[in-house]
């Protein structure tokens, strides 16, 4: 199948599926979503793959949704954000319960819609120069697929999602256990087909059942209902419209993603002084 805004190859016994809109540091829009869907539709399918490893094109590994779409498509009340948050969340937890391994190989940064899905996979590989965080409450959205509080501590999440802090270095990611190695930058991916390889020298069946008791051991403690509760909670932010949000978006439709982005972050540096 042809792809317009990932690419799909075989490396070995791994499917590399690698994010491609370098020219929008591999923001997520809906043709992306419905594409990361049949790629993990063919990889799981295929007998052939062992691993599903998962990096971006150029600088950076994923910014996150695509503002700019969203302010062009204009959603609005609960009815119209529902089946859009669902997509969203379903497709990014496909990393997490696929039934084959799934690594992030991850640079540059990873942020809000981004993060989460370096979250989602199983394994994540960091490169030195990898940055990670959730701005999203900066300008009145709403978290898609709460995983952070499940991956670390109540007060460091809390501390993380409040303040939309988008600077949380490879280093400090992995202190609080969101990344399991970290590399020289340039190396991340080697790293990730290396583990890959690894994997597919283990029984499949194996692997899979048991990253299936490792996840269902996350079902018992409530995980499955707290994230169906924190999404419906995001669909109540989103569907009732935050004056913060809609004066960001009201922005970008004006005058451009970047002087939106350019309005929220002047606001907290105003702060600092």
């Amino acid at each position: 199948m042809a792809y317009e805004t990932i690419l799909y190859e075989r490396r070995g016994a791994a499917a590399l599926v690698t994010l491609n809109r370098p020219e929008r540091l591999n923001a997520i829009n809906a043709a992306m979503l419905r594409e990361l869907d049949t790629a993990m539709d063919a990889a799981e399918a295929d007998e052939g793959v062992r691993a599903i490893v998962l990096a971006g094109a150029g600088k950076g590994f994923c910014s996150g949704f695509d503002l700019k779409e969203q302010a062009a498509a204009r959603p609005s009340g609960v009815a119209q954000w529902r089946p859009l948050l669902q997509r969203d969340f379903d497709v990014i937890m496909r990393f997490w319960h696929s039934p084959k391994p799934t690594l992030a190989a991850v640079r540059g940064p990873s942020l809000a819609g981004g993060c989460e899905l370096a979250l989602a996979c199983d394994i994540t590989i960091a490169a030195e120069d990898a940055v990670f965080g959730e701005p999203e409450l900066r300008f009145g959205a709403g978290i898609v697929v709460m995983l952070l509080p499940w991956l670390t501590g109540p007060k460091r999440a809390k501390q993380l999602l409040l303040t939309g802090d988008d600077t949380l270095s490879a280093r400090r990611a992995e202190a609080m256990g969101l990344v399991n190695e970290v590399v020289p930058t340039g190396d991340e991916l080697t790293r990730a087909l290396a583990i890959a390889g690894d994997l597919a020298m283990i029984d499949p069946m194996a692997l899979r059942e048991t990253k299936r008791a490792i996840n269902r051991s996350y079902e018992i403690m409530g995980m499955g209902e707290a994230l169906a509760a924190a999404l419906d909670i995001d669909l109540q932010i989103e569907g009732e419209g935050s004056v913060d949000k809609q004066q960001f978006m009201e922005i970008a439709r004006r005058d451009g993603l970047r002087a939106a982005l350019a309005w929220r972050d002047a606001r907290f540096a105003a702060k600092m002084r």
